[in-house]
């Protein structure tokens, strides 16, 4: 990983800071996980809800508004395992998943069809995964070249094999991925009950009132930039042009600060789950040695 250094500020030599991503061969996933990619996560979320089964199955099944900080952890693990796990790590984590998908599927009277095991429904969620990876990426450190964007694609492909998609089904390139994107895109769909859902996440109105009431705002207008504008009609969502300004305003205005802070600060949680669930794994091993060792004596 690579230092960074602004005119007039000097960092310690021990710390290196964040910088884009390089195309192979010194291509580092290390350089995808960023903690500013939270300011995406109610757009991306809303994302993978826009697609009527993935939407139906968390306002069925999930309880995101009980448990919103479980439902955070959960997704920055995933991510953190399935960027930077070791295949192993990655083999466990898809078992955990698959417990936790066990019983979701529609009932008798759920609108849609739907069953957390298809593959085409986790297909989508990893693209969505992709294309905020992607785009966040682009935001921070302007548009990759076409290189480092193969390279970024390829990486995200275990945003899907981390899951239960086939390695086969993974788009096989940029522009395929870009054919599937359009065309999913044009069946995406959000209706009046799960844009409720979504419209309480995105005010933050799981948090106590004080935070939500002050954060609330500040969250549904970074959501609404960050959201591609097929997305953004769905919620209903009014963007102007001054709006956009502010928005790229701010986005600029934070990319800065972000490069130069310290790689274990600007990765930050990712690299605090991905420790908190080899700790959890080597628990999990000490446990059953135990009890193994136990039951021969």
């Amino acid at each position: 990983m690579g230092g960074f250094e602004a005119p007039g500020v000097n960092l310690p030599a021990t710390l290196t800071t964040k910088r884009p991503a390089a195309a192979a061969p010194d291509f580092d996933a290390r350089d995808l996980v960023d903690g500013a990619e939270l300011l995406a996560a109610t757009a991306n979320v809303i994302m993978q809800l826009a697609r009527p089964e993935v939407g139906y199955g968390v306002l069925e099944h999930s309880q995101v508004m009980r448990y919103p900080l479980r439902r955070i952890r959960n997704t920055v693990t995933y991510l953190s395992v399935a960027l930077l796990g070791t295949e192993a790590e990655r083999a466990i984590y898809r078992r955990q998943v698959s417990r936790a998908h066990a019983g979701v599927r529609s009932g008798p009277d759920s609108p849609v069809r739907y069953n957390a095991f298809d593959p085409e429904l986790q297909l989508w969620v990893a693209a969505c995964l992709y294309r905020g990876v992607a785009d966040v990426h682009d935001l921070l450190y302007g548009p990759a070249d076409d290189a480092t964007a193969d390279a970024i694609y390829r990486e995200c492909g275990r945003l899907g094999t981390t899951l239960q998609v086939p390695a086969e089904m993974w788009p096989a390139d940029r522009a395929a991925f870009g054919r599937y994107w359009d065309s999913a895109v044009l069946g995406i769909r959000i209706d009046p009950p799960v844009r409720q859902l979504l419209c309480r996440v995105m005010m933050l109105a799981f948090l106590p009132r004080p935070l939500g009431a002050a954060l609330g705002p500040v969250n549904r207008f970074l959501t609404t930039g960050f959201l591609p504008p097929p997305f953004r009609a769905q919620m209903q969502l009014d963007w102007s042009g001054p709006d956009q300004r502010r928005f790229e305003l701010l986005v600029r205005a934070i990319a800065p600060i972000d490069r130069l802070l310290p790689e274990p600060v600007s990765e930050f949680p990712f690299n605090a789950c991905l420790q908190d669930l080899r700790v959890r794994i080597a628990w999990e091993r000490a446990r059953r040695a135990v009890d193994r060792w136990l039951a021969r004596g």
